[in-house]
This record gives structure tokens, sequence and C-alpha cells, in this order.
């Protein structure tokens, strides 16, 4: 996926992937992460992934702890245009509900992008800070 959006040098991704493993253990046993595999007979077809990070009371919702984040989303070139990635934001977004999460982000690339706004996901103001020291 990043290395389709072309934001990413090969050497951070790798580096990402070597500690993206232990990451997701960590928080799949804790019940904070939850994912998804689309699969056409042995073939991965797609992938979505929930995260519930703490997060303080917002005016979005002023009472919460937490927000769900959707992460990982991906669906391959061939699958594309079936659908699988509306069921995938379906199911994470179901995933947040049944949490009683009433905030929901992501992070989506301009050619996913129109997908979440169909289910209802609008832009922010936020911005980032990539510390390179």
């Amino acid at each position: 996926m990043f290395a389709e959006i072309g934001d990413s040098r090969p050497e951070a991704l790798e580096t990402m992937n070597r500690h993206f493993a232990p990451w997701l253990e960590r928080m799949m046993t804790a019940g904070r992460y939850v994912g998804w595999i689309v699969e056409d007979g042995t073939v991965a077809a797609g992938s979505a992934g929930f995260f519930e990070l703490d997060w303080p009371p917002h005016p979005f919702d002023p009472a919460a702890a937490a927000r769900g984040y959707l992460l990982n989303f991906w669906v391959e070139p061939a699958y594309r245009g079936r659908g699988l990635a509306r069921s995938l934001v379906r199911e994470a977004v179901a995933e947040s509900r049944r949490r009683g999460l009433r905030v929901t982000a992501l992070h989506a690339s301009a050619a996913g992008r129109h997908v979440y706004v169909k289910k209802g996901f609008h832009s922010s103001a936020e911005m980032l800070f990539i510390d390179t020291v």
C-alpha cells in the first residue's frame, strides 16, 4: 500500500515491516486491533484493520476516552471495483460502533478517498510534523 502511494522510501518500509508484527501481536493480545483478510481461494484479495486508540475527550465526543482508527486497507489491483473496499470499511465502522466509539479516523490515499467519503467520512484539519532529526 505505502509503496503504491509513493510516499515511502524502501528502507523505511523494510524497517516498518520488521516492527509491525510485534506491534500487531501486542495490540491483538490487548484486544485493541482487529483485522480482516478477504480471500479468493488461497489468494489474499484485500485486507483492513481497526485499532482502538486512547484519545482524550474532544468536542466531537466530549465523554470519550478512545476513538477508532482504520488502517491497513488494501485491495489487490485485480480485485478492485468489486465492492471489497466498501465492505471492509462497513465492517470496520461496525467494529467501532460495537465498541461504543463515536469518532473513527483514518488517513486515506487519493485513490481510496472516494470510498471513505461515500461511507460518511470527511476531511479534517489534521496536520503532521515528522521529525527528521
